[in-house]
């Protein structure tokens, strides 16, 4: 049958839509609440979360399920390929948007507010960076040390580029259909997300109990763990995509013709790796 006389699947009306919004709605209720203090706020955090777990382990198995038993054809493919593109590309926008930011800061706010013209304004400040801004003066409880490139910035940008090097080589083992290469490629990579997600846990206790550097510490604090932990929490992300995709080669899942979940948490990781690359340069070394 030609691609353009394929049947086209259609999926049966759902429920998943509706408890992923009362997810949501929770969630959002549940936070405003908690950092406002209200007792309940952490239960009804809870509760949405559960709703979404359910949400996310019913609706991905459904998909896993028609997947397995041949309903997806070429045209869903390519639906599936498109919105797995254009959901990374919101990612780039969203990362794109906290780079904006900082070179804001770094290149037009921070100097202009400490040149001669705003000594007035904002005396004692400097216009160097990093920056104890917007705290004025000699305010030394606010003084902190900045976090450099080299130590364990740099020792997690290896194992992150390692990372991606084992996922590619997972997927090589996957296109000549060699289990054993694929499974243990992706092995290998979500321990060294998960190598990198403690590697990170630690940084922030050091930059804490020993730097004072803080989300409260100025502009520098809060772009530096601002951009930094959102990359962890993309990371944590990607770590259980692909967690789930070695649950799944495991169970004998996916062919070299039809394997595109995998390909979509690889484009995920990858595309964490690239994010990564730029904000060891941007944040860390310069």
């Amino acid at each position: 049958m030609s691609a353009s006389l394929e049947k086209y699947f259609v999926p049966e009306p759902s429920t998943y839509p509706i408890f992923g919004s009362i997810a949501l709605l929770l969630m959002g209720f549940g936070a405003a609440s908690w950092v406002n203090h209200l007792p309940f706020g952490p239960w009804v955090v809870a509760v949405g979360v559960a709703f979404l777990l359910y949400m996310l382990f019913g609706w991905f198995g459904q998909v896993i399920r028609e997947s397995q038993s041949g309903k997806y054809g070429a045209q869903v493919d390519r639906g599936f390929r498109w919105s797995m593109g254009w959901f990374i590309f919101s990612e780039v926008m969203f990362f794109a948007a906290f780079f904006g930011v900082l070179f804001y800061v770094r290149r037009i706010s921070v100097p202009e507010l400490g040149d001669a013209e705003h000594a007035i304004l904002w005396e004692g400040f400097k216009g160097t960076w990093p920056s104890i801004g917007p705290f004025l003066g000699q305010d030394t409880a606010n003084l902190f040390q900045p976090m450099h490139a080299w130590g364990i910035p740099a020792i997690n940008t290896a194992i992150l580029l390692t990372s991606g090097a084992t996922l590619t080589w997972a997927h090589w083992g996957l296109m000549k259909n060699s289990r054993g290469q694929l499974i243990a490629g992706l092995a290998v990579t979500v321990l060294l997300g998960a190598i990198f997600m403690v590697c990170q846990a630690y940084e922030y206790i050091h930059a804490y109990e020993h730097m004072n550097l803080k989300l409260s510490s100025g502009v520098y604090g809060s772009t530096f763990f601002m951009m930094t932990g959102f990359h962890g929490l993309h990371v944590t992300i990607g770590a259980i995509m692909l967690a789930v995709m070695l649950a799944r080669s495991i169970k004998g899942h996916f062919t070299p013709e039809h394997h595109f979940a995998f390909e979509a948490a690889a484009w995920y990781w990858h595309f964490v790796d690239v994010v990564w690359l730029l904000l060891f340069v941007v944040v860390y070394w310069l």
